[in-house]
């Protein structure tokens, strides 16, 4: 499985509350339901009009295919190839 960061515009999003919240992540897991193995949600950040995603998959037409089940836009995709933290300075 390859790492993805997924950039979803979503006007209004940060502003959306808990219970609209928890119905958007049904809404993913369903999806995510229907694809079986082929892509697992890590966890997405919320911002101002905008969600960042951490997927795992097998490859970027599963996010696509993802983002076309559910109705939540995949405004870009992005393989990520590793990842760096204070840790890492040793």
């Amino acid at each position: 499985m390859k790492k993805y960061l997924i950039e979803r515009n979503i006007p209004g999003v940060d502003k959306m509350t808990g219970d609209q919240l928890k119905g958007a992540a049904a809404t993913s897991n369903a999806a995510l339901a229907k694809l079986g193995a082929k892509v697992q949600w890590v966890q997405s950040f919320v911002a101002e009009d905008k969600t960042f995603c951490v997927y795992l998959a097998e490859d970027e037409s599963a996010i696509h295919e993802h983002a076309r089940l559910s109705g939540f836009p995949a405004n870009r995709v992005t393989q990520l190839t590793g990842a760096i933290d204070p840790t890492t300075a040793g």
